[in-house]
């Protein structure tokens, strides 16, 4: 990914999905802190994935650059620890004390009020524990069981990405994860990243966590002759 261009490489050891097992701190750590140190060795901005204080702590002591926060129970901790390596930390959106711990989405027609709450009152915390780079991401990737339907979980990623632009208010840059909806895409899969990031553009976002690193990278330059 670095290679092909990617400005930040995100990792992590525990999947946000469901069904999948939970991993515990010291499993996480054990698989996250070599690929942290090599990776930062090659000169690669890194970013760890988490909601645990403490693979936060062990991941920025190894020389992670970023947290990709997914839930806001223990985030005092968590941001006084990103504070003291002087990191950045991407606030997520989950509708929960973690990303593991959702389950309906409060889906509404506009989306953006709910989120801007959430975000203000993150940013106060983040702010006041000493963090200063912060981005705000919607969290638009994550499992809720009323968003398996396909039409309605598309339906709203594409609301919120054209309606981003409303976040910028709170001072701080937006970041975008991009949807793969192989139930619309099939077979061509690889074209659905490119498509939302055409919306997510438009929508003013700042950082785009893809997969499809050289093809978004081509549609964002595109973009800039808009």
């Amino acid at each position: 990914l670095a290679a092909q261009g990617a400005a930040i490489v995100d990792i992590g050891a525990e999947s946000t999905l469901a069904i999948t097992e939970l991993v515990g701190a010291e499993l996480q750590n054990s698989k996250l802190l070599p690929v942290v140190k090599e990776l930062r060795a090659a000169g690669v901005l890194v970013s760890v994935e988490t909601y645990h204080p403490e693979v936060t702590r062990a991941c920025l002591a190894a020389g992670a650059n970023l947290l990709n926060l997914t839930g806001t129970e223990r985030g005092e901790a968590m941001y006084r620890a990103v504070a003291e390596h002087q990191a950045a930390v991407i606030i997520c959106y989950v509708q929960g004390a973690n990303v593991r711990a959702v389950g309906d989405f409060d889906l509404t027609a506009d989306p953006v009020p709910a989120m801007y709450e959430f975000f203000a009152r993150e940013i106060e915390t983040a702010t006041r524990c000493g963090v200063e780079k912060i981005f705000v991401d919607p969290g638009l990737g994550f499992y809720y069981r009323n968003l398996q339907d396909s039409a309605v979980r598309v339906r709203h990623q594409m609301t919120t990405f054209l309606n981003t632009f409303r976040l910028r208010t709170l001072g701080f840059p937006t970041c975008h994860a991009l949807p793969h909806a192989f139930e619309y895409f099939g077979e061509e899969v690889r074209s659905a990243e490119p498509f939302f990031a055409v919306l997510a553009a438009l929508g003013k976002t700042d950082l785009f966590r893809t997969h499809e690193v050289p093809r978004i990278k081509a549609v964002l330059e595109t973009m800039k002759v808009f």
